[in-house]
């Protein structure tokens, strides 16, 4: 399984509850795109319209060597789910008030995937909490490597 992106941004602003792979309708420049590396998750969101789910404003960076100028960066794109995956998902964001968010797009047996949260956003006060957990954590780790070099 080889990382495209991941949107480090959706874990801060949000508790995940809940996770879904999905599959992703693409073009082939996006594909060599993606492969390269170009691909940018911040400020994108997952909606289901009429049945269906899509990937709204991901930017994948157009293929230098595509024909014709490749393809537009930040057009919608449609996500391959189950029908019950996509009710569930459209029952949860309906009933709770959760949000669908992409969390990082990943080549699994040479298909482009992207893994979604369903989660709930966070008040500042827990997002300062959750800094200051992993700043101890990190001090403890450190802490405990240099005991461990005397």
């Amino acid at each position: 399984m080889k990382v495209v992106t991941v949107n480090r941004r959706a874990r801060h602003d949000y508790e995940i509850l809940e996770t879904f792979e999905a599959g992703l309708e693409l073009r082939g420049s996006e594909v060599k795109s993606l492969r390269a590396g170009q691909a940018n998750l911040k400020d994108s969101y997952v909606q289901i319209r009429d049945g269906e789910a899509w990937l709204i404003g991901a930017h994948i960076a157009p293929y230098s060597f595509a024909r014709e100028g490749g393809h537009d960066p930040e057009r919608t794109r449609k996500l391959l789910l189950h029908r019950r995956e996509i009710d569930r998902i459209a029952g949860k964001i309906a009933e709770r008030g959760l949000t669908a968010v992409p969390l990082r797009i990943y080549f699994d047996h040479g298909l482009a995937k992207l893994e979604i949260g369903l989660a709930k956003g966070k008040a500042q006060y827990d997002k300062r909490r959750a800094l200051r957990e992993k700043e101890q954590k990190r001090e403890m780790e450190r802490a405990m490597r240099h005991r461990g070099r005397r």
